[in-house]
C-alpha cells in the first residue's frame, strides 16, 4: 500500500499520470530554479524567458531583495485579514503607489490578480454612479479585440470571441467599438486624422446607446494579448478622454499588462499625459513574486462610495502582508534601479532587431509596441497583410521552434481570436543588451526553422 510519504518522496519529474490540469494538453519541462531572465528546468535545459511568464516578470527572476523583504514579512506575519488588522505592508505600499499615480488617483483597493483589478474598477464605477445619483449609468464601452480578464465581468467587456463565446448566455454582453489598428485598417491614412476618427468611434457609441445609460470606457493604453501591443496614434488619447468628459463617462485604464514600467513610464498613461478615472494594475506589481493587483481610484469617489453606505465588494486575500511586502520591494526596485529608463531603452534594442528581421523573412509583417511590451505578426502577405492559413498554426509553431532554442515567447490569435498570429517579445524589464542580442539570435534561428517548414504552404 503507498502511504502520502511515498507519494510525496516520488521523484517529480518521472513518468506519471499528472492530476493537473489547465488550458490545453501537452507537458513542459518541471521548473528547477530561476535568476534574472534565466529559467532552469529539471531536463538540465536553460531558457531565456523573453516574456516574463506572462507579462509579469518585470524585475526578472529571484531578486534577492525582494525575496529577503517577504522572509522579514514572514517572518512576522503570514496574514492579516483587512477588516481586522492594518499592515505597515499593505499600508506602506498603498502610499507608495499613491505617490506614482498622475495627481488625484490616491486610494489604493487590492486584489489578486488582473481579472480581479478590472472587476473592481467595473463595480466600484457602478457603486460610484448609484451613490450620485445616476443609477441610470450601467453600460461599459469597451473595444474589440481586446482582453480584460477571465472572470464574468471582466469577460463581458472582454473582445476576444474564443474565450466570451461559450459564456454569452451567462453574462450581459457590452457594447463594443473597434481598436485603432492603423498597420491594418488604416495604410495610407494620415496618423492623426487616423486616431481622432478612430476616437470618434466612442461618441457615436454613446450616442448609439444613450449617453446617460453608459457608465464607463475602459481600454488598455497599448494592447495586450489579444491585439499584440498596438498603440494608437497619439491623437487618439486626447480625444478619447475629451469624449468621457463631455458625456460624463467615467474612463478606464487597464494597465494589468502595461503598468509598472513595461511600456518605459510607470504608467503608460503618461506617454499621453493621461489621467484615467480608475486604473487596473496588477502582474509586474508584483512581478510574479506574490499574487497582487490593485484599482487606484480619486479619493473624492471612494469617499462618495464609503459615504453611501460602503463598497459592496471585496476579495479574502486583499491586502495579504506577503503579497504587498513583495509588491513594495518590487516597487522599490523599479524606481530605484530606474527600470522604466532600461525598458525604453532596452525596447529601442529590441525593436530596432525585431525590424531587422521583418525585413529578413517574408512572413513577418509587422511588429509594433512600446518600451518592453512588443509584438511580431505573421502573415502570408506584406502588401495585403492576408492572415496565413489557420492550420498552419505558426505563431504557436514559432513558440515550440522556440522553446526548443531555449527561448521563450508568448503567442495569441491576432483578429479577434478567430485567426491571424502574433507573438509577444516581453522580457524582463532588467534585461541587458547583450541579453537583447542573444535574445533576437535564438529568434532569428526559430524563424528560420519555421520557414523551412511553411515555405510552399501559404
Amino acid at each position: 500500500m503507498t502511504g502520502a510519504a511515498d507519494t510525496l518522496a516520488r521523484d517529480p519529474a518521472a513518468p506519471a499520470e499528472s492530476h493537473l490540469f489547465y488550458q490545453a494538453h501537452g507537458t513542459r519541462p518541471f521548473i528547477d530554479r530561476a535568476e534574472g531572465i534565466w529559467m532552469y528546468g529539471q531536463d538540465g535545459k536553460s531558457y531565456m524567458d523573453a516574456a516574463s511568464g506572462a507579462m509579469v516578470c518585470n524585475i526578472g527572476h529571484s531578486n534577492p531583495r525582494v525575496i529577503a523583504a517577504m522572509k522579514e514579512q514572514l517572518d512576522r506575519c503570514t496574514f492579516a485579514y483587512r477588516l481586522q488588522f492594518q499592515s505597515e505592508a499593505s499600508e506602506g505600499l498603498a502610499a507608495e503607489i499613491a505617490r506614482l499615480m498622475p495627481a488625484g488617483l490616491d486610494k489604493v483597493f487590492f486584489v489578486s490578480g488582473g481579472s480581479e483589478a478590472v472587476e473592481t474598477c467595473l463595480k466600484f464605477a457602478r457603486q460610484w454612479a448609484i451613490a450620485v445619483g445616476q443609477g441610470s449609468r450601467y453600460k461599459v464601452i469597451s473595444r474589440f479585440p481586446s482582453y480584460h480578464g477571465c472572470t464574468l465581468g471582466a469577460l463581458a467587456v472582454t473582445g476576444y470571441t474564443p474565450l466570451s463565446a461559450p459564456f454569452d448566455p451567462m453574462m450581459r454582453a457590452m457594447p463594443k467599438i473597434t481598436t485603432p489598428r492603423q498597420y491594418l485598417d488604416g495604410r495610407g491614412e494620415d496618423p492623426d486624422a487616423y486616431g481622432r476618427r478612430m476616437a470618434d468611434l466612442l461618441e457615436e457609441e454613446i450616442l448609439r446607446q444613450g449617453p446617460e445609460t453608459v457608465l464607463a470606457f475602459i481600454m488598455e493604453p497599448v494592447g495586450g494579448a489579444s491585439t499584440g501591443a498596438v498603440v494608437a496614434p497619439d491623437t487618439y488619447y486626447p480625444r478619447i478622454r475629451e469624449i468621457c468628459d463631455k458625456y460624463g463617462v467615467l474612463l478606464i485604464y487597464d494597465e494589468v499588462m502595461t503598468g509598472v514600467g513595461r511600456t518605459g513610464r510607470f504608467l503608460a498613461a503618461e506617454h499621453w499625459g493621461i489621467t484615467p478615472d480608475l486604473v487596473a494594475m496588477s502582474k509586474g506589481f508584483a512581478a510574479g513574486y506574490a499574487p497582487l493587483g490593485a484599482m487606484i481610484a480619486p479619493g473624492r469617489m471612494v469617499r462618495q462610495v464609503l459615504d453611501a453606505g460602503g463598497f459592496a465588494h471585496g476579495h479574502t486575500y486583499a491586502g495579504n502582508p506577503i503579497a504587498c511586502a513583495a509588491g513594495r520591494a518590487v516597487v522599490r526596485e523599479i524606481v530605484e534601479q530606474d527600470l522604466s529608463t532600461n525598458a525604453a531603452c532596452m525596447g529601442e534594442r529590441q525593436m530596432a532587431g525585431l525590424q531587422a528581421l521583418m525585413a529578413e523573412f517574408p512572413f513577418v509583417g509587422d511588429v509594433r509596441g512600446k518600451g518592453l511590451l512588443q509584438a511580431m505578426e505573421l502573415v502570408a502577405d506584406k502588401e495585403t497583410l492576408a492572415v496565413l492559413p489557420k492550420e498552419l498554426n505558426a505563431a504557436s509553431r514559432l513558440v515550440d521552434l522556440a522553446y526548443e532554442r531555449g527561448l521563450i515567447i508568448y503567442f495569441r490569435r491576432t483578429r479577434g481570436g478567430a485567426e491571424g498570429d502574433h507573438v509577444m517579445i516581453t522580457p524582463p524589464l532588467t534585461i541587458t543588451p547583450a541579453e537583447v542580442d542573444e535574445m533576437l539570435d535564438r529568434l532569428r534561428g526559430a524563424l528560420r526553422a519555421l520557414h523551412k517548414e511553411i515555405a510552399g504552404r501559404y
